[in-house]
């Protein structure tokens, strides 16, 4: 499997599992659920060597909550 839709995600909450996520439309933004909110990712000019091969590296910019 190619490491092409995959990105790996720097910063944003220690308990955040999975640092190697796919990614529907790269150079998007994430936002991924998390413990009732959204942590959100934007993508950086870096990119990472990892188990999965060479990703874009996306940084954490801020958490949002859910409404509710």
């Amino acid at each position: 499997m190619g490491t092409e839709g995959k990105a790996l995600l720097e910063g944003g909450p220690d308990e955040l599992q999975e640092r190697i996520v796919s990614v529907d439309r790269p150079g998007d933004e994430l936002k991924l659920p998390f413990h009732n909110g959204y942590e959100h990712f934007v993508p950086t000019p870096r990119q990472a060597h990892t188990s999965e091969g060479r990703v874009p590296v996306y940084g954490w910019t801020e958490r949002t909550e859910m409404a509710g």
